[in-house]
């Protein structure tokens, strides 16, 4: 083994960060250094050590000087670099073979080093101590030093080496039921983190007996999740029965209601991993098999959308569990029909109170605390925003939507609620081809292959764990069951994907899957069993890396960016090829049979981990019965505004409360513009605020039709009205959707994502009354579908604490994702107020009708109170009218701006159009009712729009026309002073400074930025956000954007070729490809393998261009 010393591993304030964490818990750390150290196996010759010392200097040298001043001169050498040992050396585990170390070693190879047979790297830390430590003292330190599920702490005097040993394999082991009975499964159940069920260890009992044999571990872990609630969505297909009386409907069967009744234009639901809607006639761009030149391809392109939740593992670890919840939905995106693309992404997470150190706020003063094996809602908000986005930018898809809440408050019942146990959504959209919107059938003897990394003993019994309630199973259970995610990895796996997608009829994927909860024991039967098959399957040819697992982490672990896919016989070898181009791992691991039994043999021990009947697997144990009351809270009363309550501190705490309060924190760490289809991401305006209501992609670079989602939830309302909650979910989703140019409202499709902590009395049925308000009242009224949604049903928190049982209790939770195809991207409305465009009025629509309903409102949490009214989707006809009015205005052109009206209310509705447009506005609020604090911050629906002064009366005849009329209210103009000015009775009931507001609304945002990112830059961002003298972003162009540049230089023959180059991990070639198209080039892809196997030159290219994205994963610094 070779030892190879590499750059710091940790920035100047990033290791500020981590000495003041490690002085919390040895205060007697002074000094502090990490410093990568590389370990290479293999017999290198003087030459292989001098390219490798050029390939293992990467990295930001220019902090060795600052940081080395922070472990002290006398432990520098002359060059700059710490001479004595390091304490702690952070490697990967050993027996494993670590992502990094697969990337470092393709390079190495890539370049000649065939000796090298491994590289890996670990982190050396230096510390210095005002006293000798403990054993104990020193033993704190470790968790703050490394991942315990993927890394190991050695000490000094450990031998680094023992990284290259390999273990051996582990044997399966069997349960006892011939002899132990049930106890025995009970047993197994408990010590395996299995989650079953009494019916379902009754089930297995019968089943076993049954077949005169004892289970395997591997069969037991493979059938609990395979049948977890997470999986088999057993509370949504239940029965029910609701204080005595049997319920015509199951859950699942009202939320299919709404397909039932409007199934026009949805070409897949409920049947897939994401659903499919009918899109628009465009051309596809993509280069053929043929001769690898870029082309357009006219085609339909249907739309795919999914939304999915990863709740469980981010309250575990956040920024793995966040990455892995975008990237699995990225997967399901990708494994629908027979291959699908993913396009553009949203993102949201509901959490408890941040309480930020020395920013806690008044609303957050009741501490109530949490369990040691959680993590604060303050770190999932600091870690796990930026693993869903460091996987979303890896793999090289936008996030362009999302939204973010902090709920904690003692309900009517005296219980906390609040999102200890939090909600991470994952979601997007993508594009199918026609023929590929539907699996195929599977002949026998197909080959079933896994495609992508390699199985690692991560996430273990996920499917199960997620399906708890959080401290209802063993803390180790629930830290083995977090996945680790490999962006680059699936990037590969995707490009294949699109490989196969581009032959057409001659796609050799007949159907496919994405592996999720439960790995391959769940993915490789679904895919025989969807089909109608058995299966026969080898467990040693699935890829490893690590050798020392057993058969059940092998066939069970939920190591990420796999796929299992039904490749067809004719096809496989040209599949393989692809793979081997894309230098994607793959391996046939089995094969579909006639006969409907699932086989797992296993070649090292020459035995069978499983040999069950599909039947036994996918069986139907005793359906789940819910026998459920409802629980009656107090009547609601109508709001009483306490006098109080001061405007110019309900204003204050109002914009600073996150719910309303910037995003930028949340936005910023995301490309927002890869795939060059992005028409409108979250930003808006020249000072790029975030505040737009909805997303926008383009078809295709040669249409302007395209695709627009959005995001709706009242969850704070459930505590109070479940079902009103449920309504102004789908509201608030339809409100903003609205803002994109929209044919009709049954062009939507909605995405349903339901939390609630199942068996917490009253939540049953409050779960039961909400899925009927939407499924069968609201969205047949407003003619929507939902054909495609999730659930999570263990939403609460329980732990012990000085002897005293505590719980946190989630609201019942509706997140609602609106999806829709766009007529034309470029009549997007955003909240930006022009003032460019002569006299201008704005119009507020009331479709709360003057109710001004309190109850679950942001004024209500931050002044506590339970006794309002809730707002709620009071007449269906009426929403639909908006909907549809505004699209019509929007055709017409005559709307200037507009945002709808949610968190804060109308005073966040206006100040976010003030800081869009950089301009004042001046408010007349008498029309809107007597009080003046209601009218401000009811959350009722509605929008806020901006029309010329000349066409008011155009405007509000089309309103009244649609029955508006009565809700419609001129509010307020622009004005020259830069101020909010609200009027109320004749007086000037409040004004401030546009900047001022800005400051109180952006502080949190700058905040967050401070603790988590260098806190230099995050001061320099919000000083920049709150300086009036910022022009903003300003366009001056120097050429003439018509005129064709290229014209002179390019003959009337043939185009100019283009090699448009990328490697493994590169994302943005079609866009690329797509600008030198436009040129007028012939644009060739060609890969960095095909030019190594000779399958291609560069003779004949009159150019080449590199493409941007992630090369593999940065490892070694690429880029530099």
């Amino acid at each position: 083994m070779h030892r190879f010393r590499g750059s710091p591993a940790l920035s100047p304030f990033r290791l500020e960060k981590l000495l003041a964490a490690l002085r919390l818990q040895v205060p007697a750390i002074t000094r502090v250094y990490a410093e990568f150290t590389h370990f290479v196996d293999g017999a290198l010759t003087l030459p292989d050590r001098e390219v490798l010392d050029q390939l293992l200097d990467y990295g930001p040298r220019k902090f060795v000087s600052h940081q080395l001043t922070l472990i002290g001169q006398s432990q520098v050498e002359a060059q700059g670099t710490p001479t004595g040992a390091p304490l702690f050396l952070a490697i990967p585990r050993p027996g494993t073979i670590s992502p990094w170390s697969s990337k470092a070693t393709d390079i190495a190879r890539n370049c000649g080093l065939h000796r090298v047979r491994r590289i890996e790297r670990g982190i050396a830390y230096y510390l210095e101590f005002e006293r000798s430590l403990s054993e104990r003292e020193l033993a704190a330190l470790k968790p703050l030093l490394h991942d315990r599920m993927t890394e190991t702490v050695l000490e000094p005097g450990d031998d680094p080496a023992l990284l290259f040993r390999q273990a051996q394999p582990t044997p399966l082991t069997t349960v006892d039921v011939l002899n132990g009975g049930r106890d025995a499964l009970a047993g197994a159940n408990l010590a395996l983190g299995l989650a079953l069920s009494d019916d379902e260890i009754d089930y297995l009992q019968e089943s076993f007996l049954r077949l005169e044999r004892n289970p395997t571990d591997v069969e037991l872990m493979m059938f609990a999740q395979a049948n977890s609630e997470h999986c088999r969505h057993k509370i949504f297909n239940a029965d029910w029965i609701i204080g005595g009386q049997p319920q015509a409907y199951s859950l699942f069967a009202m939320i299919r209601h709404t397909h039932e009744r409007h199934p026009a234009d949805v070409l897949s639901a409920y049947s897939d991993n994401a659903a499919v809607m009918t899109g628009f006639p465009a051309g596809r761009f993509f280069p053929d098999a043929s001769d690898r030149q870029y082309r357009y391809h006219p085609e339909d392109v249907h739309i795919l959308m999914k939304v999915e939740t990863h709740n469980h593992p981010t309250a575990i670890s956040p920024f793995p569990g966040a990455a892995t919840g975008a990237g699995g939905e990225i997967r399901d995106e990708g494994a629908t029909g027979r291959g699908a693309k993913p396009k553009a992404g949203l993102c949201g997470f509901s959490v408890s109170h941040l309480r930020i150190p020395h920013f806690i706020q008044p609303w957050e003063e009741d501490d109530y605390g949490k369990p040691e094996r959680i993590v604060s809602a303050l770190d999932i908000m600091l870690e796990g925003p930026l693993g869903a986005a460091a996987f979303n930018n890896e793999f090289g898809r936008p996030n362009l939507a999302g939204y973010f809440r902090t709920f904690e408050q003692d309900g009517p019942d005296g219980q906390r609620r609040g999102y200890h146990k939090p909600i991470m959504i994952a979601g997007g959209l993508g594009n199918v081809r026609e023929p590929h919107v539907h699996k195929a059938a599977l002949p026998p003897g197909t080959a079933i292959v896994a495609l992508g990394g390699p199985a690692m003993l991560i996430g273990l019994g996920g499917g199960a764990a997620s399906s708890m309630a959080a401290g209802s199973s063993q803390e180790d259970l629930d830290f083995a069951s977090v996945q680790r995610g490999n962006p680059e990895m699936q990037r590969r796996v995707q490009e294949v994907i699109d490989q196969c997608v581009a032959l057409g009829a001659d796609n050799p994927i007949l159907s496919i899957h994405d592996v999720g909860a439960g790995g391959l024991s769940n993915a490789a039967p679904e895919i025989i069993h969807g089909a109608k098959r058995g299966g026969r399957f080898e467990l040693r040819e699935i890829p490893s890396a690590d050798p020392g697992m057993s058969p059940t982490q092998i066939w069970c672990n939920e190591a990420q960016e796999r796929y299992v896919l039904a490749i067809a016989s004719a096809g496989l070898t040209n599949f393989k090829a692809l793979c081997e181009r894309e230098h994607c791992p793959y391996a046939v691991i089995g094969v579909a049979t006639e006969e409907s039994q699932l086989t797992l043999h296993d070649e090292q021990f020459a035995n069978q981990p499983v040999n069950l009947p599909m039947n036994v697997l996918f069986g139907k144990p005793p359906k789940m019965v819910r026998n459920v009351e409802r629980v009656a809270h107090p009547p609601r009363q109508r709001d009483v505004t306490s006098p109080a309550i001061a405007l110019p501190e309900a204003v204050a705490w109002v914009l600073s409360f996150p719910a309303v309060a910037d995003k930028s924190f949340l936005i910023t760490i995301g490309d927002r513009t890869v795939t060059g289809l992005v028409c409108r991401d979250q930003m808006v305006g020249p000072w790029q605020v975030p505040v737009s209501d909805v997303a926008v992609t383009v078809t295709s670079f040669d249409v302007y039709t395209g695709e627009a989602m959005a995001i709706g939830e009242r969850t704070p309302l459930a505590v109070w009205n479940a079902p009103a909650s449920g309504r102004m979910a789908v509201g608030e989703a339809l409100t903003n959707i609205a803002a994109a140019r929209i044919e009709k409202l049954g062009d939507v499709k909605l995405s349903a994502n339901w939390m609630a902590a199942a068996g917490h009395p009253g939540e049953d049925a409050g779960l039961f009354d909400t899925v009927q308000a939407v499924g069968l009242d609201l969205c047949p009224a407003l003619g929507v579908a939902i054909p495609v949604g999730k659930d999570s049903l263990s939403m609460k928190t329980v732990w012990e604490e000085r002897g005293e049982r505590r719980s946190v209790v989630a609201p019942l939770s509706l997140i609602v994702s609106a999806f829709a195809p766009v007529q034309d991207v470029r009549r997007t409305l955003t909240p930006r107020l022009r003032t460019d465009r002569g006299d201008t009025d704005l119009l507020l629509i009331d479709l709360g009708c003057g109710k001004n309903r309190l109850g679950g409102s942001t004024l209500a949490q931050v002044y506590p109170r339970d006794d309002a009214e809730t707002p709620d989707v009071d007449a269906p006809e009426t929403l639909k009218a908006f909907f549809t009015v505004i699209q019509e205005l929007n055709a017409a052109g005559r709307l200037l701006a507009y945002h709808d009206r949610s968190d804060g209310g109308l005073l966040a509705t206006l100040a976010e159009m003030m800081f869009a447009g950089g301009c004042g506005v001046t408010v007349l609020l008498d029309d809107l009712g007597e009080e003046l604090l209601p009218a401000l911050f009811t959350e009722e629906l509605g929008a806020v729009v901006q029309m010329r002064t000349a066409e008011r009366s155009t405007v509000l005849a089309c309103l009244a026309a649609a029955g508006l009329g009565e809700c419609s209210h001129l509010i307020g103009t622009l004005n020259p002073h830069d101020r909010l000015i609200l009027c109320h009775a004749g007086e000037v009931a409040f004004a401030a400074d546009r900047v001022e507001l800005r400051r109180l609304w952006s502080e949190t945002s700058y905040q967050m930025q401070a603790l988590r990112d260098d806190p230099d830059c995050a001061h320099e961002a919000f000083a920049s956000a709150c300086d009036p003298s910022d022009p903003g972003l300003q366009v001056s162009l120097t050429f003439d954007p018509a005129a064709d540049v290229a014209a002179p230089y390019i003959a009337n023959g043939e185009r100019p070729r283009i090699a448009v180059l990328r490697e493994q991990g590169v994302n943005g070639q079609i866009e690329m490809a797509a600008a030198f198209d436009r040129a007028g080039f012939a644009a060739v892809d060609i890969h960095t393998s095909d030019l190594i196997a000779g399958r291609a030159t560069l003779a004949g290219f009159q150019g080449i261009v590199a493409c941007g994205g992630f090369s593999y994963g940065d490892v070694l610094g690429a880029g530099e």
